[in-house]
């Protein structure tokens, strides 16, 4: 695939090195194209020993070629990483004074924006406004990530990192000419992800095998489709999806708190977490030690049924929620009376155990409605059945108002 990857003058460039060199491995043609200030950062010599191809900044350099036309034209995707507020306000006013605004001009491929700013730019009125219009339009604009900023600040305005970056980039060229506009955009979601841990005592917990995986691939997805995506993500060890805010909680109490308290601003709300339905009734406040004696039986409590609860606290009109049944046998049975007992809109059931779903690399599920619907997803990757999965949400959201 034909990439252009366009860099602004912020201090984040340098994570793009990186970026490039993913891109590249993997057997895209990438053509670098800084802004002249960008070249403060990283110099141009580096970019084309990354990419082996020629660096300019200028539509009046090899003019012969027509750069700021023939690029975006010939591009199968358009990536600013970073991109700075400066670069922001002058795509979303259309501005073209420099090759790589140009080639925003007359690019025809999805285009992907990952801004990277001081917390204060970020959230100033101007810069959303130019985030709105840009998206308005069909391009992505990843939300940034939280931490830690040039010198001693720390907040939102972080670049997420570079693995993340190229996933989307992934994502977005799978799905070709669908993704030349962001059909999830306006829309947002909550996803939980991962395996909640019931403690017994400081340093024991009931737990279970899920790795978030499925989870993240939902996350990750939505957001290279354009959506505002809330991750509440339960005891992983993956990194945080590019343009995802992420909430980190333990257990199932936790993560029904951080659901129920990002539900009302949802579209949908779908929770791939593997959520413990016990917990241990008492938990000792020291370490159990073995004595040798027969231990103590443990007395569970049930936890609170969290998509009982969301579907009955649901006020949005139109809000869909989506749940995940994981099964060991009799799956469509068993996922049909798990639909009807929670009251939901959608089930994705599928066999876990003996090697399948928790932990792997890809999935195979079906999807019940509600309506009596019933979608089999064959085997694929997650994050192939996760934008399969979007797909089916998509079709029964409401439309959005204009």
């Amino acid at each position: 695939m034909r990439i252009v990857l366009g860099v602004s003058a912020g201090i984040a460039a340098y994570k793009a090195c990186e970026l490039l060199r993913l891109l590249t491995e993997s057997g895209h043609q990438v053509r670098v194209v800084p802004t002249p200030a960008a070249l403060n950062f990283v110099g141009a010599a580096t970019w084309a020993a990354l990419s082996g191809q020629p660096v300019e900044t200028s539509p009046w350099e090899s003019v012969h070629e027509v750069p700021h036309v023939r690029l975006g034209q010939q591009a199968d995707l358009v990536m600013v990483v970073p991109a700075t507020a400066n670069l922001l306000a002058r795509a979303a006013a259309g501005m073209s004074d420099d090759l790589l605004t140009a080639v925003l001009l007359t690019a025809r491929c999805p285009v992907v924006f990952a801004p990277a700013m001081h917390t204060e730019m970020w959230e100033h009125a101007a810069t959303q406004a130019n985030v709105a219009a840009l998206r308005s339009r069909g391009c992505v604009v990843l939300d940034p990530a939280s931490g830690r900023l040039t010198g001693q600040d720390t907040g939102p305005g972080r670049l997420p990192e570079p693995a993340e970056l190229f996933a989307v980039a992934e994502r977005v060229l799978s799905r070709g000419t669908q993704a030349l506009v962001a059909d999830l955009g306006g829309r947002t979601f909550v996803v939980s992800a991962g395996g909640t841990r019931e403690e017994l005592d400081p340093v024991r917990y009931l737990g279970n095998w899920s790795s978030g995986k499925q989870g993240y691939a939902l996350a990750r997805t939505a957001a290279s489709r354009g959506a505002a995506i809330t991750l509440v993500a339960a005891n992983t060890e993956l990194p945080d999806p590019a343009g995802v805010r992420v909430i980190r909680v333990t257990s199932a109490a936790q993560l029904r708190d951080a659901v129920l308290a990002a539900a009302p601003a949802a579209d949908a709300i779908v929770m791939a977490a593997a959520v413990a339905d016990f917990r241990p009734a008492t938990r000792s406040e020291a370490k159990i030690k073995k004595t040798g004696a027969q231990p103590d039986s443990i007395v569970l409590a049930q936890n609170p049924d969290i998509v009982r609860d969301l579907v009955a606290a649901r006020q949005r009109p139109g809000q869909l929620i989506v749940a995940f049944g994981a099964e060991t046998g009799d799956v469509l049975v068993n996922g049909r009376e798990k639909l009807t007992r929670k009251g939901c809109d959608l089930l994705v059931v599928n066999q876990v155990g003996n090697g399948l779903a928790f932990g792997t690399a890809d999935n195979e599920v079906t999807v019940l409605g509600a309506d009596g619907t019933e979608v089999k997803l064959p085997r694929a990757g997650k994050d192939e059945i996760a934008d399969q999965l979007w797909d089916i949400v998509a079709a029964r959201l409401p439309a959005l108002a204009r």
